[in-house]
């Protein structure tokens, strides 16, 4: 199990960031998601800039993560710059230009879906040493280990602000005009400053709990420097749509494949939980690891990145999943602390399960039957007391079934599953970060998260904010 580890203090100390922006390929295709693009009509300062974004990656490493691309074709030749945590999960440079190519990998792997990671980085390639000419910073330390590093000659001229260049963000562009399809993940409160090589420190600083959190940055940004906050939900290239550069500079970037969705409030500062893609249960994730289809096989299942009871964690966490279709027999959704054997009804080990058929199982054993079924679109909130141990049902907002106890005997997540005979199943899970379109829209007693049906009193979205509280 991984745990959370950036923003997690939840202690209003420093700056706030409200919004993010989900990406990923589209329906688990090569297709892209949501990416932002900006073809420039002028150069900027080519030898010098900033980048700053913050980002929580799927770790399916199924694609690149593109975190910033610039390309087109110059003088018959395809030049490009780009940045990118790889498919291999280590975070990569890459600049081709007339001076040579530029290539800088780190030894570092980017693999915890639960953690936001801050990364800059920051060029100028006009430093007479050559390592000073791009510094690559991750949560406020300068990377010095890299398994490739190969640095810009003096005075090359990024791709990245030349006139002319296409830039974008999830998404990478190729000689052909094609799309590379950008991995599952989050990022949030984008920089690009043009003409100066900036430190960390001008955007995120260390709290009294030694974690480093984001600030508000203060500096300039240069002629095409931008800034995204992800405010808007429109599509447009203007201060209403989701490309909106908030800078000053109305430097907007136009949306391509985005959806209302796609703008979310798991941030830095409020980390919400996620399905964790390096469980034991396989299967397919996307939408940031809240969609998730099990591989059509028993065993298959995914846990919650957060707990909600036990010794790890305490307090009352509410949750929605959405069972969008299946094949076979059975849903299951509920609540155990066992990383094996959870998941087929007439073998689980400390758990309770809702199966579909309208059947809860309590650490294997058929406890009430003859409830209402799950079917497909149906919602199946659980509101748990980590406290007691004690979990609620609910079927599209109506509890079903009595409330159920589980003895605490270490820590319990969330998990939904398939199980009996190679059945297979979709399910959205709303941690309070929906990726689907909520028509009502319930908030808990603190104003987080964002659920079809109300919250049941006392219990709270399961995010680092309310953890800090009651967790």
């Amino acid at each position: 199990m991984v745990f959370p580890v950036i923003g997690g203090d939840g202690k209003p100390t420093g700056y706030e960031i409200d919004n993010s922006l989900r990406m990923g390929p589209s329906g688990g295709s090569t297709t892209p998601h949501v990416n932002l693009r900006r073809t420039l009509g002028s150069a900027g300062t080519e030898e010098k800039f900033t980048y700053s974004c913050w980002v929580k990656i799927s770790a399916k490493s199924e694609y690149n993560f593109w975190l910033l691309g610039g390309s087109q074709e110059t003088s018959g030749a395809y030049q490009a710059t780009y940045l990118r945590i790889r498919d291999t999960d280590t975070l990569q440079l890459v600049d081709s230009s007339p001076d040579g190519t530029t290539n800088i990998e780190t030894n570092r792997l980017f693999r915890d879906p639960s953690a936001w990671y801050h990364i800059v980085l920051a060029v100028d390639s006009t430093q007479g040493t050559s390592s000073n000419r791009v510094k690559i910073y991750v949560n406020g330390v300068q990377e010095t280990s890299f398994s490739t590093e190969n640095y810009p000659s003096q005075n090359t001229a990024f791709r990245v602000l030349e006139n002319g260049v296409t830039q974008s963000i999830g998404t990478w562009l190729a000689d052909d005009g094609s799309a590379f399809a950008c991995d599952d993940g989050y990022i949030s409160e984008v920089y690009l400053i043009d003409g100066a090589q900036k430190a960390p420190t001008d955007f995120g600083e260390t709290n009294d709990n030694g974690v480093w959190i984001p600030k508000d940055y203060s500096g300039t940004y240069g002629t095409h420097g931008f800034r995204f906050e992800f405010k808007q939900t429109g599509s447009s290239a203007n201060s209403s749509g989701i490309g909106a550069d908030t800078s000053g500079n109305d430097n907007h970037f136009s949306v391509n494949n985005s959806a209302a969705t796609d703008v979310t409030t798991d941030t830095p500062t409020n980390n919400f939980a996620t399905l964790n893609p390096l469980g034991i249960g396989g299967g397919t994730f996307s939408e940031g690891n809240c969609k998730y289809v099990t591989s059509g096989t028993d065993s298959t299942g995914a846990l919650s990145t957060i707990p909600v009871g036990g010794n790890l964690a305490t307090g009352k966490w509410y949750c929605e999943f959405k069972a969008i279709s299946k094949t076979g027999n059975y849903y299951n959704y509920g609540v155990s602390n066992v990383p094996t054997g959870i998941f087929s009804g007439g073998a689980n080990i400390h758990s309770i399960i809702y199966r579909s058929d309208g059947v809860i199982y309590i650490n294997g054993n058929s406890n009430e039957s003859s409830l209402t079924s799950i079917s497909d679109n149906n919602i199946v909130g659980m509101a748990y007391n980590g406290d007691l141990g004690k979990l609620q049902f609910y079927i599209n907002g109506s509890t079903v079934g009595g409330l159920k106890s589980i003895p605490n005997t270490g820590f319990e997540v969330f998990f939904c599953s398939a199980s009996n005979g190679g059945s297979t199943q979709t399910t959205e899970i709303n941690f309070g970060n929906p990726p689907h379109a909520i028509s009502s829209g319930n908030s808990d007693a603190n104003g987080y998260g964002n659920f079809e049906y109300a919250v049941p009193s006392g219990y709270y979205s399961l995010c680092t904010k309310n953890l800090a509280e009651y967790g």
